[in-house]
């Protein structure tokens, strides 16, 4: 054929390099546009051909791939390999530029095979992240290890190629540079062994609130990469935390609240001591007429009267005996107050106790779970019992301590 081609072409007048260079040409338009055409016929009829029945399948799997178009960098190949195998023959008149195109086929073989690996890795990705486990078990900081050492294989290959070098003495070599290796991905490892670690141990997972105030982050988890873990603050802004700081500083994990069905309130008002004092006869029917201690002071002033009448308590002395309080009135009234709340869980911690007395009075503190766990519904929900709680300490002739203010002393004056 190669040479009917030349004998045609000197018949014509040309020359006999010039009949072989022509030659040469003609076999590079032909094979350029056949591999231009094996890559279309590749695209539009056989992608098309398999991407419709993918469609019709009932798996999600498959349409995952699609979209991660390992398929469409796969029918890059076909063009490199037509080109790579085609080399001796279209140059054969020219021995010296055979190894030289086989080399740059070689490498573009190279970094395809490198894309659609790195298409099919991203896709297997996403396919395992439509599973259940994905939700408790991230794996990000392993797909990017194998994306890397991917990279890294493929990059060894085209040094080989381009310095027509034994890859295992690439290999050997970079054996002797480890401890420099080593010094330049040492996030890396790091972040790879953080990863590990952040996922055996269900330490954190994306959707996670938690709270890192040593690295400023405050909010949602969004990604955790093999060297950084991406956290959304409530003011929007986003803390970029590096991967291993999650296992070598503490932080604070929400995830056990947001699993337990409520959130804490925990807060205490502060009474001024001055004005706990014994409940009157008066204050008593006062405060049987509030529909939430009705029962409690029928019950507790006849336990009382019991008590006294039993061990000949002389009520002429006030100290003699057991009387109710207003402090200890105004708990109960809390707690029942609480117990009636609809936004208020029962059957999680609930406590209304007195705190250590000190010199801003006797804290009472509210410890309690909401069962809304939105911010915003439970600042508001926090807010609306203390608003009740503060309203009604008055009733029971209590006082909120607060330091004095200018105006107070402008009072005395």
């Amino acid at each position: 054929m190669d040479f009917k081609i030349i004998d045609w072409l000197i018949s014509l007048g040309f020359s006999d390099s010039l009949a072989i260079l022509t030659k040469t040409i003609i076999y590079i338009i032909v094979f350029v546009f056949l591999s231009y055409l094996a890559n279309f016929i590749t695209r539009k009829v056989i992608i098309r051909v398999i991407t419709a029945i993918i469609q019709k399948t009932k798996n999600n799997w498959d349409d995952i791939f699609l979209q991660n178009k390992v398929l469409n960098k796969l029918s890059h190949l076909v063009p490199a390999l037509i080109i790579y195998y085609s080399a001796e023959l279209v140059f054969r008149d020219y021995p010296q530029w055979i190894p030289i195109i086989q080399d740059f086929a070689y490498i573009y073989i190279i970094i395809i095979s490198m894309m659609v690996l790195n298409s099919a890795i991203m896709a297997f990705h996403a396919v395992y992240n439509t599973l259940p486990v994905s939700k408790d078990r991230h794996i990000k900081g392993y797909v990017q290890v194998v994306q890397i050492v991917v990279i890294f294989i493929g990059l060894m290959l085209i040094i080989s190629v381009l310095f027509n070098t034994n890859l295992s003495k690439l290999f050997t070599g970079l054996g002797a540079l480890a401890a420099v290796l080593m010094l330049i991905f040492k996030d890396t490892i790091l972040g790879f062994v953080a990863s590990i670690q952040l996922s055996a141990n269900r330490m954190v997972k994306p959707g996670d609130w938690i709270a890192m105030p040593s690295k400023k982050a405050d909010g949602t988890v969004l990604e955790i990469n093999l060297n950084t873990v991406k956290v959304q603050n409530w003011d929007k802004t986003i803390s970029t935390i590096p991967t291993y700081a999650l296992v070598s500083e503490s932080f604070q994990n929400w995830r056990g609240m947001e699993e337990s069905g409520g959130r804490r309130i925990k807060r205490s008002v502060n009474i001024d001591m001055t004005s706990i004092k014994f409940c009157t006869a008066e204050m008593i029917s006062k405060f049987r007429k509030i529909y939430l201690l009705k029962d409690y002071i029928e019950s507790r002033e006849k336990e009382i009267n019991e008590y006294n009448k039993e061990h000949k308590v002389n009520p002429s002395v006030v100290v003699n005996g057991r009387k109710m309080t207003n402090i200890g009135t105004f708990r109960k009234y809390v707690e029942e107050y609480l117990t009636a709340h609809p936004l208020v869980h029962n059957d999680m911690t609930f406590l209304i106790r007195q705190l250590q007395p000190n010199d801003n009075g006797l804290p009472i503190e509210i410890y309690v779970f909401s069962k809304d766990q939105k911010w915003a519904n439970y600042e508001a929900i926090q807010a609306d019992i203390f608003d009740h709680i503060l309203a009604v300490i008055p009733e029971f002739e209590l006082k909120v301590f607060q330091n004095p203010t200018g105006a107070d002393f402008a009072s005395w004056k």
